[in-house]
């Protein structure tokens, strides 16, 4: 009885927008109305559930779907006042919530269509968190307690540098969710659970990319291969637009469920789909339900959800996440560089890990080792700008750097003037050295007539050399992908192939030759 009267008393706390509204012009009049009768309606559900009885949710919900199609109706006609629409809607979550009435998990409030389609409730709301219902759900759901407990604890590291990864690329990504009409806390979410922010991840099976794509999947929504050869579902900008439009694809479908639109994003869309509708819309946590995903998914939704929520509330858990200055900016390469040259004279100044990953997930066409071309434009932390002209153009941390990439891997004691050997100054180890002192034969002679260990077994004859696998390459097959999978050597399958970076092109039936591969 206390809490009705609670319910009742904030209802009539609440502001009559519509009813004192003025609408612009005479048209507008019956929609407002329409507005005031829904939001009226929804008012006397909450009442009726307070007081016991369970046909208000089913008033209720009935009130929101009136409500959401007037809205969407007035964001349709010009000068219908949108702000107005978002006011009564929030009121109405806010009173639900403060009524501290019972609801399900997926509350048709999360994710509303209202809310999508405005920036500043986006903002206010943030969607995930709107009415607070996911809030209760947060906190009485184990498996997604579970998951914000393995967040903080072994994985906050990789979080923090997912949170990191992103804020750098944020200024790409986050405007394609916004567009959508969804909340960026899940885009994080998905993004730190798929790949923790790093743009050229490949999974054993070939998704790709921040937010991994298979390639089927990616060139449905626009990704796969542009004029150039290059994989866009590397591309933070490309992959999180094609994201957003999966998402609402789904919960098109799904009738905006969260959990089983996170499930298919990992378990399969023709799984989700079937499974939603043989259990006619029931809760992803319902048993009947839970138990048809692999376990693969029901670790992923939960972990989507906590590390999406974990990003809205960093304070409620004590995690500080770092304060970065991410402004992005440009800057003209004035020499031929490659992303590793540049990370070795740009140093770790504000940064404790170096430019490596930044740079490589701001410029994602080119391969590390790879020489991009003088006059090439790239993306780029704009306190990074002043240390490239200082550092990376001339000076001594551009001829380390220019010198530390000419250093050839592949040694070998023979040919190595810098041996340990010569080093200590031993020159019974070292030809080089003997050479020099006169008291050797010259360093060709010995060159000539040495014979690699490798070479030889102690019977003297030759070890055969071992045989190279050669690997079929099939549709959606990229060198990157392959060379992952089977162990190898980028650098030697390429070279072994004669393929050039940074896009290594491959075509369907070619044959190439796994050279370097451990397996």
């Amino acid at each position: 009885m206390f809490k009705s009267r609670i319910v009742f008393s904030i209802c009539l706390a609440l502001p009559a927008t519509f009813a004192h509204a003025a609408p612009k012009a005479d048209k507008l009049a019956p929609l407002y109305a329409q507005m005031e009768q829904a939001s009226e309606r929804y008012r006397q559900a909450q009442v009726i559930l307070a007081n016991g009885d369970n046909k208000g949710m089913a008033q209720m919900n009935k009130a929101l779907e009136d409500i959401e199609d007037i809205a969407t109706q007035c964001f349709k006609t010009k000068g219908c006042e949108i702000t107005k629409v978002i006011t009564v809607y929030e009121s109405l979550l806010k009173a639900h919530d403060l009524g501290e009435l019972e609801s399900e998990p997926g509350l048709a409030d999360e994710g509303s269509p209202i809310l999508s389609q405005s920036a500043e409730a986006q903002k206010s709301m943030g969607l995930l968190d709107n009415g607070r219902s996911l809030e209760r759900m947060v906190e009485m759901n184990e498996p997604i307690q579970a998951a914000i407990r393995d967040w903080l604890t072994q994985q906050r590291a990789f979080l923090i540098d997912s949170w990191e990864n992103y804020q750098y690329m944020r200024y790409l990504m986050s405007p394609e969710y916004e567009k959508a009409g969804l909340p960026e806390a899940l885009l994080f979410g998905i993004m730190a659970k798929e790949s923790g922010g790093r743009v050229h991840s490949i999974s054993r099976a070939g998704a790709s990319g921040p937010l991994q794509f298979m390639y089927a999947t990616g060139t449905r929504f626009g990704l796969g291969r542009d004029g150039t050869g290059f994989d866009t579902r590397f591309d933070p900008e490309h992959s999180a637009r094609a994201n957003a439009r999966y998402i609402n694809e789904r919960f098109s479908e799904l009738n905006r469920n969260l959990e089983m639109t996170i499930a298919a994003y990992n378990g399969g869309e023709g799984r989700a789909l079937r499974i939603y509708n043989q259990s006619g819309g029931r809760s992803f946590w319902s048993p009947e339900v839970y138990n048809q995903w692999p376990a693969e998914t029901r670790d992923y939704v939960p972990k989507v959800i906590a590390a999406a929520w974990i990003f809205l509330h960093p304070k409620k858990y004590g995690l500080a996440f770092p304060k970065i200055d991410t402004t992005p900016d440009l800057f003209t390469l004035a020499r031929a560089s490659s992303i590793n040259e540049l990370t070795i004279c740009l140093g770790n100044t504000d940064n404790r890990d170096g430019w490596f990953r930044v740079l490589r997930n701001l410029n994602p066409r080119y391969d590390a080792d790879a020489f991009i071309p003088a006059g090439t434009v790239l993306r780029a932390p704009k306190k990074l700008t002043a240390s490239y002209r200082e550092h990376c153009i001339q000076g001594p941390r551009a001829e380390l750097a220019s010198e530390l990439m000419r250093a050839n891997k592949d040694f070998s004691p023979v040919f190595q003037p810098n041996s340990i050997a010569g080093i200590t100054g031993n020159a019974s180890m070292n030809p080089l050295a003997n050479t020099m002192s006169g008291t050797n034969p010259s360093l060709a002679e010995q060159v000539a007539s040495a014979t690699p260990v490798e070479s030889a077994t102690k019977s003297g004859k030759k070890k055969s050399e071992p045989k190279v696998k050669q690997y079929k390459v099939r549709k959606g097959d990229n060198l990157l992908a392959i060379v992952k999978e089977h162990n190898c050597d980028l650098t030697e399958v390429a070279k072994a192939n004669k393929l050039r970076g940074p896009n290594y092109m491959l075509q369907p039936g070619q044959k190439i030759r796994l050279q370097g591969c451990e397996d």
